[in-house]
């Protein structure tokens, strides 16, 4: 029998208070009829007792006290589900967005149009397969120095400002995975864009349709000026349909979610319009789990060809990495990519700094049979040359780059090439991993022999040639 809830108690914020509420169940949605016909969606985010303390998604701008409809739905959020969702742009909740009208859903084993619950559930850890095999970016310094494997989560860090829109723009136009004899190569990407404004919004859609990947790419996009508390279902949606396209249609699925930051102010906004005890900077002290929650996601299970990995990009407040989100996701994630402002100011694209950024699953997902047999040599290399750089440039602000050894102008030169050559590529520049490599020996080669001590003399001899500078 359905049941509806005439009037209520209080109303704060975007929440309202509903008493004598019975058999209802934590995260169960509701419908809100208003008495001029129109209707509203939210869900119970608290229980005490026969009290129940529900959010509502469109706001309460308008709703009354009194002659407010309130029927309890029996079941949480959910997202429908097809194989139509690929090529599909849908707001932040998950409703269509682009006029291609409703998604039809795909019937389920029972015969009953598929949707499931937005909040998922955690991958069991024996059931996790570890990560192998790269995913291509056609980024030099992120195919490189920290690769990003096939299940791994790889936030990237970046400031209010910098280009990480153009970054995560070009990582869905260029990704894709290596091809493997006798394994499915379906690649597909969930993109979730979270309190972007019109224009950036604009500019993903432009620029993956102009691109033509728009057909293998599911958009979720929250904007500004949509009600906050949509925010906090955005991610939840684009990893609920990215589980569904690689444990059910066996994708290799990469799911872009930005900005995390937005996120966690709303999840902040939120946690104190309900009156919690705020923890560092204001945020509720389950912020690590719930970022957890969502991160944890990621992978790939046993019995399953598809795979999820994940890219968030979060903005530093002030460029500070200690922040609480920045500092948590470091915590659950598996490395990190940090652009740095200084590269980014003087021209620098993408402006990744090399020395604070890793990937902690690039061992096992790179060398002979995945990338390259001279790949870990390479990026040691690469990264043990840059390190003594920056010290010969502390050094030189502190002499004079005139009084600096012949050794340290050498690094100086190395330095710059790295930072132009290397770094440096256009938004549009797709090289290949094969490229990448050479590239690192070509610099690596303005360098005297004896000082690449991180690699061996064989591979030496194949790939040092000193006479090309």
């Amino acid at each position: 029998m359905m049941i509806e809830y005439v009037g209520m108690k209080e109303i704060s914020g975007s929440l309202i208070v509903i008493d004598g509420v019975k058999d209802a169940t934590f995260e169960e949605t509701v419908l809100l009829q208003l008495e001029d016909g129109t209707a509203r969606s939210g869900r119970i985010v608290q229980l005490e007792g026969e009290r129940a303390v529900i959010q509502v998604f469109e706001g309460t701008n308008g709703i009354s006290l009194n002659n407010v409809r309130t029927r309890l739905r029996g079941r949480p959020v959910e997202l429908p589900l097809s194989p139509e969702l690929l090529g599909r742009i849908f707001d932040g909740a998950g409703r269509p967005a682009d006029g291609l009208g409703a998604l039809f859903p795909a019937a389920g084993e029972d015969g009953r149009p598929l949707s499931r619950d937005i909040n998922g559930s955690a991958i069991n850890p024996v059931s996790r397969v570890y990560p192998r095999n790269y995913i291509a970016t056609g980024i030099s310094s992120i195919d490189c120095m920290m690769t990003l494997i096939r299940g791994q989560k790889l936030p990237i860090f970046s400031g209010s400002g910098m280009r990480h829109n153009e970054l995560a723009a070009q990582i869905v136009r260029q990704a894709k995975i290596a091809e493997q004899a006798g394994e499915d190569s379906d690649f597909a990407i969930v993109f979730a864009a979270m309190g972007v404004t019109n224009d950036v919004a604009d500019y993903f859609r432009r620029s993956f349709e102009e691109s033509g990947v728009l057909g293998r790419v599911t958009m979720f996009l929250n904007l500004s000026s949509d009600p906050i508390i949509e925010r906090i279902l955005t991610p939840r949606c684009a990893l609920t349909a990215a589980e569904y396209l690689a444990f059910d249609l066996n994708k290799h699925i990469l799911v872009i979610m930005t900005d995390m930051t937005s996120y966690a102010e709303a999840l902040r906004e939120f946690s104190s319009s309900k009156g919690e005890i705020p923890g560092r900077k204001g945020f509720p002290g389950y912020l690590y789990s719930d970022l957890a929650e969502l991160y944890e996601r990621a992978g790939m299970i046993r019995g399953s060809r598809g795979s999820v990995t994940q890219i968030p990009i979060l903005t530093m407040p002030n460029d500070d990495i200690t922040h609480p989100v920045p500092d948590l996701t470091g915590y659950i994630t598996e490395g990190q990519i940090v652009l740095d402002r200084g590269l980014d100011g003087s021209g620098i694209y993408p402006p990744v700094s090399v020395l604070p950024s890793l990937s902690r699953l690039m061992k096992d997902g790179i060398g002979e049979g995945f990338t390259r047999d001279d790949h870990a040599a390479v990026s040691n290399q690469l990264f043990a040359c840059y390190a003594r750089v920056q010290e010969a440039r502390s050094l030189a602000s502190v002499i004079g780059e005139e009084e600096l050894s012949p050794g340290d102008k050498r690094l100086l030169e190395f330095g710059r090439l790295f930072d132009q050559r290397y770094v440096n590529q256009g938004p549009n520049e797709n090289r290949t991993i094969d490229q990448t490599l050479d590239l690192g020996w070509e610099l690596l080669s303005t360098l005297p022999r004896e000082e690449l001590d991180r690699v061996d003399d064989k591979m030496l001899a194949a790939h040092y040639h000193p006479q090309d500078n």
